[in-house]
């Protein structure tokens, strides 16, 4: 019976004006007191202890409280909110619309709910049919007549089904924008980790990359003792794994992600490959324009190049429509395992950006090319 616990005053002081108001309701369209204390006390009163039960049951179960409520339901047929004329159609005359008692504000209140609140229609639908099972019983004891069924209908139609249908319809609304904000919310962080992950990538594989170089070149220099050239190579190891380790962050942040940002690192091409020299590659650059994509290409084949063909000779070539990344053969065993996720990401990149990647050999070295569409065609594709 925890259902029946109110949370806060709120609710205590909202229920018990609930029942005030439908109390005063059923009072003042029942029996006058002062005719006959028999009538008033089972009408009246038998209907403010009908309607503070359906008060009471209501929040939790609203479905109940329509229940609790069927005996001061609208079935007095002699009082409506309209009287209508159906002579012209051969019917009487002054025949009663939407019967509307003392209990109907709960009732449309407590329809309302439960199609606000219940998720199952079908327990709904049994009590509607009891409500117009009794409907039916009332009409028929009273003599039966058109009349009389559409002045039922139109208390069935009024006070229950569209009452419930509401509701019904605005939980759906309630329920649509909820899942429209959850999926704004999980389209939210699938950008993050995607732009997480390419940050990752972009900066933290490439310094890991760079170390390895400037590790490897350590460990073979002929002025090192032997302690220090083992440290060297121990630190070149280190960054190889913590690349791999990386590699996988990345797959698991790309997982179901969306496609990847074009976010522009900050520096220019010149500036990436100066970085590269400082940490013992040599690279020549040929420079004569500088495409906004051209800084992802270039870090991408420095990063493969540092990984892959440690001590290989690069050449960079940046023009307005080709953008070129060349190494020759590796003069040390690579840093880190074939595959990734590096060219993938970029090959959707350049796409995004109007761009053809193709990366292969390229004599006894590797080739990463990105041209422009319709401009010189890149090499066969390869995946590194």
């Amino acid at each position: 019976m925890n259902q029946l616990h109110r949370r806060n005053r709120r609710e205590v002081l909202r229920d018990l004006g609930m029942w005030a108001l439908f109390s005063v309701l059923v009072v003042a369209s029942g029996p006058d007191p002062t005719e006959g204390a028999g009538p008033f006390l089972a009408v009246s009163v038998v209907g403010v202890l009908l309607v503070g039960l359906a008060v009471l049951f209501g929040r939790p179960w609203p479905l109940a409280a329509v229940v609790l409520l069927l005996p001061v339901g609208p079935w007095d047929f002699t009082e409506g909110w309209a009287t209508i004329d159906l002579a012209w159609m051969g019917l009487p005359t002054g025949v009663k619309i939407l019967p509307f008692g003392g209990g109907g504000a709960a009732v449309v209140t407590y329809a309302y709910l439960t199609g606000r609140r219940t998720v199952r229609v079908w327990p709904a639908l049994a009590v509607l049919c009891a409500v117009a099972v009794t409907g039916s019983a009332v009409v028929l004891v009273q003599g039966g007549g058109v009349a009389r069924w559409i002045t039922m209908g139109s208390a069935l139609a009024g006070l229950y089904a569209v009452p419930y249908l509401m509701g019904l319809i605005r939980r759906r609304i309630v329920l649509q924008r909820e899942r429209a904000r959850q999926a704004a919310e999980a389209q939210a962080r699938l950008r993050e980790r995607t732009r997480i992950a390419h940050d990752m990538h972009d900066s933290l594989g490439h310094d890991l990359a760079l170390i390895a170089v400037r590790a490897a070149g350590l460990e073979v220099s002929p002025g090192l003792a032997p302690a220090q050239a083992k440290a060297a190579g121990e630190l070149r190891v280190a960054a190889a794994d913590a690349t791999e380790r990386l590699r996988r962050i990345v797959g698991l942040l790309r997982e179901d992600a969306a496609a990847a940002p074009l976010v522009p690192v900050g520096e220019g091409v010149a500036d990436l490959v100066d970085r590269a020299r400082a940490s013992g590659m040599t690279i020549t650059l040929e420079l004569s324009g500088e495409p906004e994509i051209a800084h992802r290409v270039v870090q991408e084949g420095l990063t493969n190049a540092a990984k892959h063909a440690p001590g290989a000779p690069v050449a960079v070539t940046v023009t307005p429509d080709l953008v070129r990344v060349r190494n020759g053969r590796p003069l040390a065993r690579p840093s880190v395992k074939p595959g990734g996720l590096g060219l993938t990401g970029l090959r959707e990149r350049v796409r995004l950006a109007g761009w053809t990647l193709a990366s292969g050999p390229s004599g006894d070295g590797y080739e990463l090319t990105a041209a422009r569409d319709g401009s010189t065609p890149p090499a066969a594709q390869e995946p590194r």
